[in-house]
Formats: structure tokens, sequence, C-alpha cells
């Protein structure tokens, strides 16, 4: 003999707890997409418009009303930047000078973070609060001091003007101070027990798991001086020490008379090794700022 049980529901009963709770996760996870999406509008609008506006005649990007998308997609901008611009060397400069930037600050906020973290001397905490604070002076305070200094070197109007200056970094130090004091002490307990150096330790125990924290500073110093036009303005004067976002601005012409589906043309061939950086990189990104999240 087999019985079956129904649940009834009573009218004016209130609904069982798990079915509350559904409710509200599904209601919450209707809230977060609602949030991501108005964040993806705003953040890929500008984006999209720029590559739309850069497919279309001058004419047409100025038409009312506005429309989205391109009625006769034009390439024809994309070969004027070819023609306007030594572009080859232009990516040349800012791929030179971006990755030299970029190795230099993994390894000098590397040892510096290392040596905050792990070794004792004296004035240490007084010192690492004077590296937090030179974050708080902007870099138009401090390029006057640093041009003198750059052309008493006899290094004026060179890239090594735009990478020498650049190689210390006070938020990779923080960072990876922060990414070696989450790393287990023990190692260098066990390494020092052995009869290894400081530098040693670093080297051979603490440098390996510290890659994805470096990974994180290199990213993130590519992304910043590859856009970087302040520095290279005051830094530079001759064409062929020019950068990319130096060279895009001739893009404009004289009085701002250039055609500007050229000039946002030029903008998305500049987007575009940055882009391919972040898609090769994201996942040593993503990597080092979830790393010791975990337990």
């Amino acid at each position: 003999m087999t019985t079956t049980s129904t649940r009834r529901v009573v009218v004016g009963q209130p609904l069982p707890d798990r079915t509350v709770k559904r409710k509200k996760r599904n209601w919450s996870m209707a809230g977060r997409i609602v949030l991501l999406a108005i964040a993806s509008v705003f953040i890929l609008g500008p984006v999209l418009w720029t590559l739309s506006t850069s497919l279309r005649p001058p004419a047409e990007s100025f038409q009312l009303p506005p429309s989205f998308l391109p009625i006769n997609p034009d390439f024809s901008s994309y070969g004027q930047v070819f023609k306007q611009l030594n572009i080859m060397l232009l990516v040349l400069n800012s791929a030179l000078v971006t990755g030299l930037i970029a190795v230099g600050q993994m390894l000098t906020s590397a040892l510096a973070g290392y040596a905050f973290a792990n070794l004792k001397f004296r004035g240490r905490g007084a010192l690492f609060s004077i590296v937090l604070a030179t974050m708080m002076v902007p870099v138009q305070v401090t390029i006057v001091p640093v041009f003198m200094l750059i052309r008493g070197m006899g290094l004026s109007d060179t890239l090594l003007a735009l990478i020498l200056p650049a190689l210390p970094t006070a938020f990779g130090t923080f960072l990876m101070r922060q990414y070696f004091l989450g790393l287990p002490a023990d190692l260098g307990e066990a390494a020092a027990i052995d009869g290894a150096s400081p530098w040693r330790t670093f080297r051979s125990v603490y440098a390996p798991l510290a890659v994805p924290g470096m990974a994180i500073v290199g990213i993130l110093a590519f992304n910043y001086h590859w856009n970087e036009f302040f520095r290279p303005l005051i830094m530079t004067i001759s064409e062929q020490n020019f950068t990319l976002p130096l060279g895009l601005v001739s893009l404009q012409g004289n009085l701002g008379t250039g055609s500007i589906s050229v000039v946002l043309a030029g903008v998305i061939l500049s987007m575009i090794p940055a882009l391919v950086v972040f898609m090769f990189g994201q996942r040593a990104l993503r990597d080092g700022l979830t790393a010791g999240t975990g337990k």
C-alpha cells in the first residue's frame, strides 16, 4: 500500500522560508544584473561611439539627430592615419618606453616591497610612510625638478628621459609589501637556517611566489604609461622620440581643423596594444588580486 502526501498552501498562510529566500535571491541577482548593465553602458558607450564615428565620414559625424551606427561604414580614415603619421615609429617608441617601465617597476617594487616586509632596519616605518606620502604628490608638482635633473644628466629629448624617472613606483612598492606580508614567514626562516642570505632568500624563495603580484604591477604600469601624455610632452621635442599619444595630437590639424573620423581612428588603433596586453594578462591579474583570499 502506497501513501502520498501533498502540501497544501492555505490562503493567508505565509510562504515557507525556502521560497522567501529564493525570491530574495532572485531579486538580488536581478538587481546586480541591472547595475552591471548600467555600468557597462557608461564604460563601453564612449568606446563604441568612438569606433562608430571612426567608420563614418566627417559630415555624417555631426548630423542631427545623431545615429549610433554608421549608415555606410567607411574604413578610409584608418588609411589616412597611416598616411599622416609614421605610426610604426610611434608604436615602437611607446612599446619600448612602456615595456621597459613595466619591467623596471616590477623589479624595483618587488625589491622594495620585500625589504619593507621582511627586512628589519632602523627607520623602516618612517621611510615607508614617506614612500606612501609621495603617492599624494601629483606629477605636475615634481615635473620641473625632474626635468632639471634629466637635463643635467644630458638625457633631455631622449626616451631614457621618460623611462628612468618612472622606474620607482610608490604604489607598486605598497602593493608588493602587502603581498609579501601575506606569504608564509616560515619559508624565509627555513632558508635562513640553511644559511641563505637575504638576497638568496628573495631570489630563490619569495620572488617565484610573488610573480602574480609582480604581474599586477606590470600590467597596470603598461596600461598607464601607454596612454601617458603629460611627461612625453615635457620631456621630448623631436618627432623621432614622440610616443603614440603625442603623435595622435597632430591628427587634429592646425587649430583643430583635422577630420574627427581620422582622429578617432587613430585613437582606436592606439587602444589595440593595451587591449591585447590586458587580454593576455587578465588571468595573471585575476590570480594576483585574489591570491591569499582562499584558505
